[in-house]
């Protein structure tokens, strides 16, 4: 079996430094942006890994401290490891005024015992003259659940990896932290690299989420203000029988790598995942031993080079500690040579830091998106002589012969989906506008060759920060404060709650006419798109929320529109010439190539087309087809709640057009709201609907 390497996300940077340049206060530019927010009482600080975030909030508490009459600052971490990021640091020597310091005793990720034994520590905390408090989100929990939302008014409360609070009734984390809002005495910093969860649930509620101000740092001005890193490839590819036997074709001995072997109960796993790991070294080269120092395993490659493999996988707790500590030592930070493999399961994820990983190769589907983008985040740190890193996601090729073809199929679509949201995450800032006679060039944009052009609609494009102004003819704007700030800041979080929708995911990729099904395109893009958010933001009035559909939707298919003319992939999956061009080039392609650039023409294409093209490259044709039938099989007419939304949908193509949808209508979208609307109708006479 071949394995076909081919990324199915690819970009590339510019590497200005800008984002490693620290001003005079030691602020980097991340840091210095959340800062000149230090006085709002609710702050969300969405930023990707390594870029600063500990940092950002030391300097805002520290101010938070000395000037605006807060007692204490309680910083909450998801677990142990990731307390050290918030260990004592000299800020003063970089020019800030003071230094960040927390007493060895209130660092309670050090301290000895159960989280539920350090309930006590918080409270004498709280009791005491200190300032600085570190725990566990489960420490906090249970504290919280001691001695009442009350026993910490006037306090800082930060959160980091925020994303694992959720608006969902069962998350006791997310519950505490609506009853502190509604109470309103204390301040809150939340932080996070992926504000979305797994799940597609909302992490706040849209009343509390409103009461935020937010501090947004993007992939993009990240990654292009490195100096190092230039490239950043991200794939999904399929083997046939162990993984272990075909785990070479994708991992280079040569490359800094992390590799996540699966979780014993995944199908990936063989059960075994002792024999698993001395498999895989086994295939590197002949095993030497162990170093005595630091435990890393050392395998002697063909070509006589020396590899040193952290296993932390081990069962034996003193052996994987030894590992563990060894990957800690803060003197081998630096050391480029200190290892070369580090293989792990449940562990090197989420506030792991080795900046010389080069590839993040993970073994099966991983539980969620947002740990997608942690593992990812493990790859994307600035080092020196690192000009490029990958993820990739090894995923075992559907079998006719077993009974979990359903699994293996929804495995397949959760890898496209987390490819789709991370080529949006890594993509630059979408600002939209409608085109109208009054529309004009915005400062600082650079409109391309001839510059902005009253009679046509222009894209452009600001370096520096990372944004997109793009006009679009017809486009809703919002008017809601609330609606102008999602399609602001959230174009992401509704984008992977849309990729996420099983159903959205199967339709799109194999029943649109690239692979020969039938599907119109704006059952996604405007049905399918219109309902998430329905039930996202209810809140929102009816041309709020299409405004935010639209907005979604462009930034969605305006990337893979780019992605397809970059990688000169054709609409059915037929291969063009090669064309190396950026995705900000192939925008502005797409955006000239075009008779008009209008809304209209977004919602006709179908966003899961170009990741059809790559899946068609990496997945062998009888597992590709077994695939499409194991979905198309499924295939319904309208459920009654569907034949509700194309009616409602309906009600408005009548409003516009004073005529109602016509089923002989050249206009396939047409069609099928006549469809839905005499579906409704029909299940309505059959008392399918309550009231």
């Amino acid at each position: 079996m071949t394995t076909r390497t081919i990324p199915s996300v690819s970009v590339t940077y510019a590497r200005n430094g800008n984002s490693t340049k620290a001003n005079a206060l030691g602020m980097r530019a991340m840091q210095e942006r959340a800062f000149e927010k230090r006085g709002e009482q609710y702050l969300l600080i969405k930023s990707p890994p390594a870029s600063g975030k500990s940092r950002a909030l030391m300097f805002i508490a520290l101010d938070k401290l000395a000037n605006q009459s807060v007692k204490q600052a309680i910083i909450v971490v998801p677990e142990k490891s990731i307390g050290s990021s918030f260990a004592d640091e000299p800020l003063s020597q970089y020019g800030f005024w003071a230094d960040w310091r927390v007493e060895p005793k209130w660092n309670l990720c050090n301290a000895p015992g159960e989280d539920g034994g350090k309930v006590n520590s918080v409270g004498s905390f709280l009791a005491s003259d200190d300032i600085v408090l570190v725990c566990t989100h489960a420490t906090f929990r249970f504290a919280v659940e001691r001695f009442g939302i009350e026993a910490f008014d006037d306090r800082l409360i930060a959160v980091d990896e925020f994303h694992h609070v959720s608006a969902n009734p069962d998350n006791v984390l997310g519950q505490h932290l609506g009853a502190f809002i509604s109470r309103d005495k204390v301040h809150i910093v939340a932080m996070t690299g992926s504000y979305f969860r797994g799940d597609a649930v909302a992490v706040l509620s849209p009343t509390d989420e409103a009461r935020f101000e937010t501090v947004t740092y993007t992939y993009y001005e990240q990654l292009n203000g490195y100096e190092y890193l230039k490239q950043l490839d991200i794939g999904y590819f399929f083997y046939s029988g162990s993984y272990t036997d075909d785990i070479l074709a994708v991992l280079n001995p040569d490359e800094k790598t992390i590799i996540h072997i699966p979780n014993v109960n995944s199908r990936e796993s063989t059960k075994d995942k002792i024999r698993e790991v001395e498999h895989i070294i086994e295939e590197l080269g002949d095993w030497q031993g162990a170093d005595p120092v630091t435990g890393f395993q050392l395998v002697a490659r063909p070509d006589g080079r020396m590899l040193r493999i952290a296993d932390l996988v081990d069962d034996d707790a003193v052996k994987r500690d030894r590992v563990s500590a060894a990957l800690k030592d803060p003197a081998q930070k630096n050391n480029r040579d200190h290892v070369d493999i580090i293989i792990a399961l449940g562990m090197a994820k989420e506030g792991f830091d080795w900046i010389w990983c080069e590839h993040a190769l993970t073994v099966g589907y991983r539980a969620s998106l947002t740990e997608i983008v942690q593992i990812i985040g493990r790859a994307t740190r600035d080092a020196p002589g690192k000009t490029r890193a990958r993820f990739t996601n090894l995923i075992a090729e559907p079998d006719a012969s077993e009974g979990a073809v359903a699994e293996a199929v929804n495995d397949t679509l959760k890898a496209i989906a987390a490819s789709l949201l991370m080529e949006q995450v890594l993509a630059p800032r979408f600002n939209f506008t409608p085109k109208n006679p009054q529309s004009g060039p915005q400062p600082d944009f650079n409109y391309g060759e001839g510059g902005y052009q009253p009679d046509r609609c222009n894209v452009g494009f600001n370096e520096e920060s990372g944004q997109f102004h793009i006009e679009i003819k017809g486009l809703v704007e919002p008017k809601s404060p609330e609606a102008a700030r999602i399609c602001k800041e959230d174009l992401n979080e509704v984008i992977a709650g849309f990729v996420q929708d099983k159903r959205t995911i199967e339709r799109g990729l194999f029943e649109g006419d690239h692979a020969g099904g039938e599907l119109v395109a704006e059952e996604l893009t405007v049905m399918r798109m219109g309902k998430i958010i329905k039930d996202r933001y209810p809140e929102l009035d009816a041309e709020d929320q299409e405004a935010v559909r639209q907005h979604a939707i462009a930034a969605l298919n305006l990337t893979q529109e780019a992605a397809r003319i970059a990688s000169g992939t054709g609409r059915a999956g037929e291969t063009e010439p090669s064309v190396n061009t950026a995705l900000i080039d192939g925008v502005r392609k797409f955006a000239m190539d075009v008779r008009e650039l209008d809304i209209d023409l977004i919602d006709r294409i179908n966003p899961f087309q170009q990741a059809y093209a790559i899946l068609a490259k990496t997945m062998s044709e009888e597992s590709l087809k077994q695939v499409a039938t194991a979905i198309t099989g499924k295939r319904t007419s309208f459920t009654p709640d569907e034949a509700k939304e194309f009616a409602v949908r309906a009600s408005r193509f009548i409003k516009e057009r004073q005529r109602p949808p016509s089923v002989t209508s050249a206009d396939a979208f047409e069609r099928k709201l006549a469809e839905g609307a005499a579906a409704f109708m029909r299940y309505k006479k059959e008392g399918r609907y309550d009231g």
